[in-house]
């Protein structure tokens, strides 16, 4: 980024804090919202930790796709050049990073007294977790393993104060490092095509919300798993390459595309008649075949000298902490996750080819064994009385996969849950 758009982006945050302060109402939302687990109404939707066992509740990265989005509309109001940028972690881990600069995000820690403490509690996501992750071909377990793993929670530990808690999009840096989380499902997604949610609406986005006077739309998370359905690319070593893509000016009058360094547009990006662009550039623009600007089309490719002989803007800096919020609680990010579950119970071989035996504990007597795919689908069930050892058979011709076991008492009550494995 040049200083100009750092600048642009610190003084939009700034501004987002005025008025109905949309920085705020993010993060108390995001911190009642957050998980309702082992609390009164554990079946209450909510925002995290919702796989394995439960994939139709799921909206862990379309939610924050989407959140990013909101705040990112509310800053172009502001100037229509900025783009929230990502914070690579896997990369970037210097407490002495330009990032924590006073003149970059350095600065809202004392203004919004936020306590960061950078790097006193764990340790930032390595390239090789990253790679592990961008190698499971399973949508359900790669969404699971990076919201509980150190890529996702890292960060959040690491840098501390709001952001290890609920209320984390508190910190101005919680929306950098989700710019990253995004790009990393952007990035699977382009690999393995499979993202996918059983919900066809989310919280805060079900059309039902209202922010400063504004009903904010329904959002099917399904149709944002590209995050060109938002006009968003990301750019990588210097490079960002504009495709696929049709302008239609859905959230913009005019849809922008800045960039400090080489913006390549090729490959099916199109401008039809009557729609607004313009690509910018500090440094060069290449078209390439297959781009298309239709006749009737406002059409501008530019080079911005002015970014590289100004220094940016002065900053308009507020100081306006932080309400103590009755909601906001440190997150356990790795939590119970299923299979863990060990007590009074046994379940092998996992992972399984065609039966499975189940060796309960003394402490469960009779009820009903019931096995789910990861669509929430019961695809096998037996009922039990006085046994201590259950073969649940004739499971070859299930799909490669992950599957949920419950164990269920003869009230309905879920006494264990397993998760399992189909080879």
């Amino acid at each position: 980024m040049t200083q100009a758009e750092r600048d642009a982006l610190v003084n939009a945050f700034y501004q987002l804090r005025n008025g109905a302060d949309l920085i705020n109402d993010l993060a108390t939302f995001h911190s009642d919202f957050f998980n309702f687990d082992n609390t009164a109404d554990p079946t209450r939707l909510d925002i995290h930790f919702n796989l394995p066992d439960e994939p139709e509740r799921d909206i862990f990265f379309a939610w924050h796709r989407m959140q990013m989005f909101e705040v990112e509309q509310a800053m172009q109001d502001i100037n229509p050049n900025i783009s929230i940028p990502y914070w690579d972690s896997t990369v970037d881990q210097s407490v002495n990073s330009p990032l924590w600069d006073e003149n970059f995000m350095g600065q809202f820690d004392d203004d919004w007294g936020l306590n960061r403490n950078l790097g006193g509690n764990g340790e930032l996501g390595t390239i090789g977790e990253l790679n592990t992750l961008l190698g499971i071909s399973d949508y359900l377990i790669f969404s699971d393993d990076t919201e509980r793993g150190n890529i996702h929670a890292g960060p959040h530990r690491w840098t501390g104060g709001a952001m290890p808690t609920t209320a984390s999009p508190r910190d101005p840096v919680f929306y950098l490092h989700h710019t990253f989380i995004d790009k990393i499902w952007a990035d699977w997604e382009a690999i393995h095509q499979n993202s996918s949610f059983i919900r066809t609406s989310m919280l805060r986005y079900d059309g039902t919300y209202v922010f400063d006077g504004q009903t904010l739309p329904l959002v099917n998370p399904n149709n944002i798993i590209d995050p060109r359905a938002f006009g968003v690319f990301y750019a990588e070593d210097g490079l960002a390459v504009l495709d696929d893509y049709t302008v239609s000016n859905t959230y913009n009058a005019i849809e922008n595309f800045y960039y400090q360094f080489l913006i390549e547009v090729r490959d099916g990006f199109e401008i039809p008649a009557n729609t607004s662009c313009r690509i910018t550039s500090v440094n060069e623009i290449v078209m390439l075949p297959g781009f298309v600007a239709a006749s009737g089309s406002d059409f501008r490719a530019q080079i911005d000298n002015t970014q590289a002989r100004t220094s940016g803007s002065a900053i308009v800096r507020n100081t306006k902490k932080f309400e103590a919020l009755p909601s906001m609680r440190m997150v356990d990010f790795e939590g119970k996750k299923l299979g863990d579950d060990s007590s009074d119970i046994e379940v092998y071989p996992n992972p399984f080819l065609e039966s499975v035996n189940i060796r309960l504990g003394q402490n469960t007597h009779s009820g009903r064994i019931v096995l789910y795919n990861m669509a929430g689908q019961q695809v096998k069930s037996e009922v039990f009385r006085d046994k201590s050892v259950l073969n649940l058979n004739d499971l070859r011709n299930l799909a490669s996969g992950v599957y949920i076991l419950n164990v269920v008492d003869n009230n309905g009550v879920v006494l264990h849950k397993v998760q399992l494995i189909k080879s």
